[in-house]
């Protein structure tokens, strides 16, 4: 299995109503320090409709501006339609992070 199946799985853990950081994918799938590939991979996730890439922001909470998928505008959607507060193109890590054991 690559490093990318194993942030695809990883992403696919994120609750509805909960997002993660790219940070926090990168360790759930077995590297700390690899933030950014994190980021590479969702860009190219082969399932958007099954690996919820719009449930993962940055470590303050900020949307990608950049969302492969349709732009900020549409992470903001598909999350507010979770029931995820965006203000100013943020989430609120306190509120809406997942943690996972």
């Amino acid at each position: 299995m690559s490093f990318y199946d194993n942030i695809y799985r990883a992403v696919q853990r994120i609750p509805r109503g909960k997002v993660a950081t790219y940070g926090q994918i990168a360790a759930m799938a077995g590297n700390g320090n690899a933030a950014r590939a994190v980021g590479n991979a969702l860009h190219v996730n082969p399932a958007p409709g099954v690996i919820p890439c719009h449930r993962v922001v940055n470590a303050q909470g900020r949307l990608a501006p950049h969302f492969a998928f349709g732009g900020d505008e549409e992470q903001r959607r598909l999350l507010e339609a979770e029931g995820v507060e965006v203000h100013d193109h943020h989430v609120d890590l306190a509120k809406f992070q997942f943690r996972s054991q």
